[in-house]
């Protein structure tokens, strides 16, 4: 359920605190990280995403890549279900994979963020400009978590394997 008080931050103070704490950091390929996270956002509202997950997908990478605290995410105006996405979607130091993904898949609304995140960092074009060692590394890490998230036809039961029918 959406919280709506007026005194949440709008979704462009989120961008733009998120475009502020990622200021002068590039991802692999060189490209402004604030790219990838308005490339995560549009894949959550291009996937149905509400404004809590859009929001979600704004900083998922924040408190990760150690730009925000959980601190400052738990006394930030947000709402509960947008800091629950946030940190579902955060990876923890030494954390399985499967343990990761089951946090996301318990966590309303996380696996759409995390579904967006995977879709771009796994972009063939994105991916073309890394060496090849890290292409297949990455490629790899990214078929893995979305086989472990059901994101693979087959894995879930409301994705099923294509049929040749």
């Amino acid at each position: 359920m959406t919280e709506t008080p007026r005194n949440l931050l709008t979704p462009a103070q989120i961008e733009a605190i998120a475009r502020a704490v990622h200021e002068g950091q590039t991802d692999k390929a060189g490209m402004p990280y604030a790219e990838h996270l308005r490339a995560v956002a549009e894949g959550v509202r291009a996937g149905g995403g509400d404004e809590e997950q859009i929001a979600a997908a704004w900083l998922h990478d924040a408190v990760e890549d150690g730009k925000l605290s959980e601190q400052w995410l738990r006394e930030a105006a947000l709402s509960r279900r947008t800091r629950d996405i946030v940190l579902a979607v955060t990876k923890r130091s030494g954390e399985p994979p499967e343990v990761y993904a089951a946090r996301i898949l318990a966590t309303p609304g996380a696996l759409l963020v995390k579904e967006a995140d995977l879709a771009h960092n796994a972009d063939p074009a994105r991916l073309a400009v890394l060496d090849e060692a890290t292409r297949g590394r990455l490629a790899e890490k990214y078929a893995r978590m979305r086989t472990l998230l059901g994101l693979v036809a087959g894995t879930r039961p409301d994705r099923p394997a294509p049929t040749t029918d």
